[in-house]
């Protein structure tokens, strides 16, 4: 009879489970984290970081990590299954977030900043402490929302198609060159084939969606649902009638937006009036 495997006391949940993890193996090797930053090149505070469950790191540490360890991707693996861990969002977002990661296609209006699934690392940290967080709260929304990319960026991508509002190309950021590698990334964006970016200028005159963020997601069995966003809520709409409405006022919007090929001339207009930093 094979014997009974023990059940260890480690986590059930994979941001929890990755940090106990990176911990478990330093710790078994005598480590310190002083000692890790000698070994494998990055930081302490960053291991140590990563160890409390404050920030996930990349995937290039944590590659790095598996390597000096010889654990041949368990890492990686329990890195990736962190970054989509649904109990790293708020628990209001958390039911859309896993709604979108299931995704067949997506579409989306931004009215003042770009969707989540395309900010930059930095633009995602300026937007969440202008919401009032940080320190570790910070750093584990910053890994929440970058890791939001992952549905845009698989080996078979769903299609994406995106309204930007004007306002989202001059609300810039507080750091100049954090500002231009927003919109450097948005311009890349809308070179990849799944994704189909498009600006609507002002002066187009007003419309459904003025002061509202809505996202779009088609499921499978053809089943379409939309989350709407404001200021101050956001709703996430199944009701088929509701969500009906709202793809016909955003179908009007679109109509009122730039052709893809002058809305990437937009973007790259706005990139050429973007003032470099004089260096040092």
């Amino acid at each position: 009879m094979p014997q009974r495997v023990a059940v260890t006391t480690l986590s059930h949940e994979p941001r929890k489970r990755f940090a106990e993890e990176l911990q478990r193996l330093r710790l078994q090797r005598g480590l310190s984290l002083r000692d890790l930053q000698k070994a494998v090149g990055w930081d302490a505070s960053l291991f140590g970081k990563m160890e409390r469950g404050s920030t996930l790191g990349g995937p290039e540490v944590v590659q790095a990590l598996d390597q000096y360890y010889g654990s041949g991707s368990l890492l990686l693996t329990l890195w990736e299954l962190a970054l989509g861990d649904p109990t790293q969002f708020k628990e209001q977002y958390r039911r859309y977030f896993l709604l979108e990661a299931e995704a067949l296609g997506l579409w989306q209006y931004s009215v003042s900043r770009p969707p989540g699934v395309l900010q930059t690392t930095e633009y995602a940290r300026e937007a969440l402490m202008a919401g009032g967080l940080r320190g570790e709260e910070l750093e584990q929304q910053v890994d929440a929302r970058i890791g939001r990319r992952r549905v845009l960026e698989c080996e078979d991508p769903p299609p994406f198609r995106v309204i930007l509002s004007e306002l989202v190309l001059r609300n810039s950021l507080s750091n100049t060159q954090a500002w231009r590698g927003q919109l450097e990334s948005l311009v890349q964006a809308s070179e990849r084939p799944n994704i189909t970016l498009h600006v609507l200028p002002f002066g187009t005159g007003l419309h459904g969606l003025d002061s509202t963020d809505v996202m779009f997601l088609r499921l499978a069995g053809g089943r379409t649902v939309a989350y709407v966003e404001n200021d101050v809520s956001g709703e996430l709409i199944e009701e088929t009638s509701k969500v009906e409405h709202l793809q016909r006022t955003y179908d009007a919007v679109r109509d009122l937006a730039l052709s893809l090929a002058e809305s990437r001339s937009f973007v790259l207009q706005m990139l050429e009036e973007v003032s470099c930093e004089p260096s040092t």
